[in-house]
């Protein structure tokens, strides 16, 4: 049963200021969150509900709770479905939207920024596509813990405020399994998808209302530019070039990178099929919707630049006098990717294995340490750590050798290494420390998640996740009390698919 919106929750827990719901209406669809039968609230961000200027009492208390399981309409909110497009898997989809996800509305967080507040596995909605609207415990769990684990490791990202169960069951392909619903915060959920939308259908108006509410709410600096639509596209493209070179310095594979599933604002969006690599390959590829390799973590490069390009199509109307003005403004644009991916790229991968300030040879240098990596079935996070104690002291290289089915490849590749590290200014120690600054010890492993997720769905128990996001929350620091969970898996616990969870 779905609550009314004529009778909203009179609490004041949330200052909403729902700037989305004064769009046009073709934008989204009103419609509050389906009602579930016995919300219970298993786990709350309370430092974000903080940051968020919200209360953690009141949202651990019953109408909290209720409001966070979709059974409670807030004061203030104005729930809404976002319409929005996209291509996946290359295939043009013109009608997406929210299928299972409600923007409860958006407030101002400590600092002023503006914050989406959404519930997600809320129900159906007119855009669910004969879904049912809701979401499993199991993806639940992982997008929280990712998403978290994202923001400690500092990479720009959507965050997850709460997770309450629903005392409901949905049905997956592997069976009834326990129902759950996501609280997800974020900048924005404005998508390249959501312009492809407008762009499509040829809706000019639509194009531009949308570019003129991005730029004012996540690229205020451009407001007043001549040319404020192309520094739009420039900004966008900017922001996930180095977005992307920061997921492929961490081994993170998205796993799903359509146009629906890449935000405008930067931001890590949709933690679906995701996943970290164990051992480093080019190739890998996790979820279990990926057969063609689409998405492998090689790929995300070229298909951010490829998503990029879709949404300047979308743009075209609004970058130029006349299809060719447009056409060469868009082109410009794009042609700027390459570059601003390689240069966040590489200068990360360098200060990954030491070197702060680059010269010739040196890409060359970190590109042979990761063939290397791939030749010899490496731990990609587990090398770049080991390497920093081998930086400071080259009696610490055992542990670095082991991790290569032949040594003499780390040998070959270390007697370069510190030939070049010998020529800098800085000392053993500072170097190391400067690694560790860019070297996680620890990240959300598959085989970790999926123990999390048994324990909760098995049993009940919540006691691993939170131990888990405990690590998880000081991700470059030694733990030394907990340094198994750095451990790459053992044979038996190797995680080879991820699933969507829909």
């Amino acid at each position: 049963m779905q609550r009314s919106l004529d009778n909203p929750s009179p609490n004041k827990a949330f200052a909403f200021d729902n700037s989305y719901a004064r769009l046009p209406e073709r934008f989204y669809a009103k419609l509050a969150p389906t009602a579930v039968s016995k919300p219970r609230l298993v786990k709350l961000n309370m430092p974000l509900a903080r940051e968020l200027g919200l209360d953690p009492i009141w949202l651990s208390s019953p109408d909290g709770v209720e409001t966070l399981g979709g059974n409670k309409v807030p004061h203030g909110a104005e729930p809404l479905a976002m319409a929005y497009a996209g291509h996946q898997f290359g295939s043009w989809v013109p009608q997406l939207g929210d299928g299972r996800a409600i923007l409860l509305g958006e407030l101002r967080d400590a600092n002023g920024v503006r914050r989406d507040i959404q519930l997600k596995g809320a129900g159906p909605t007119p855009f669910s596509r004969n879904g049912d609207g809701r979401a499993a415990l199991g993806p639940v769990l992982r997008e929280y813990i990712v998403s978290e684990a994202m923001f400690a490791l500092g990479i720009p990202t959507t965050r997850s405020l709460a997770v309450v169960t629903t005392g409901e069951h949905v049905l997956r392909q592997d069976g009834l399994l326990p129902g759950a619903v996501l609280t997800r915060v974020a900048q924005s959920h404005v998508r390249i998808g959501t312009f492809e939308y407008f762009g499509n259908r040829a809706d000019r108006e639509g194009v531009r209302h949308l570019a003129d509410y991005v730029i004012e709410r996540l690229y205020p600096e451009i407001q007043h530019d001549e040319n404020r639509y192309r520094a739009l596209l420039e900004g966008v493209i900017i922001r996930t070039a180095e977005l992307v070179a920061r997921w492929q310095l961490i081994g993170f594979i998205h796993g799903v990178m359509n146009t629906d599933n890449m935000a405008i604002s930067g931001e890590t969006i949709d933690y679906g099929p995701c996943a970290f690599m164990d051992t480093f390959n080019p190739a890998q590829v996790f979820s279990s919707i990926d057969t063609g390799g689409r998405y492998a973590y090689g790929n995300q490069p070229r298909i951010a630049h490829w998503n990029l390009v879709r949404l300047a199509q979308a743009l075209l109307p609004l970058l130029g006098k006349d299809e060719e003005q447009a056409l060469a403004s868009a082109r410009a644009a794009i042609d700027v990717f390459p570059a601003r991916f390689e240069a966040a790229l590489f200068s990360g991968l360098l200060r990954k294995i030491g070197i702060a300030e680059m010269k010739d040879g040196d890409i060359a240098l970190a590109g042979d340490l990761l063939e290397r990596m791939a030749a010899n079935k490496v731990d990609f996070t587990l090398l770049f750590r080991l390497l920093c104690d081998a930086a400071e002291r080259a009696e610490a290289d055992g542990p670095v050798r082991a991790l290569f089915e032949n040594p003499l490849a780390f040998d070959e590749w270390a007697a370069k290494w510190r030939e070049r590290i010998a020529q800098l200014p800085q000392t053993p120690s500072e170097r190391a420390a400067l690694m560790r600054r860019n070297n996680p010890a620890f990240i959300p492993r598959n085989h970790r998640i999926e123990a999390v997720i048994g324990a909760a769905q098995r049993h009940d128990d919540f006691a691993p996740m939170e131990e888990l996001l405990s690590v998880l929350r000081s991700p470059y620091d030694d733990q030394p009390a907990f340094a198994h969970y750095a451990d790459a898996p053992r044979p038996g616990e190797i995680v080879t698919q991820t699933f969507c969870g829909t």
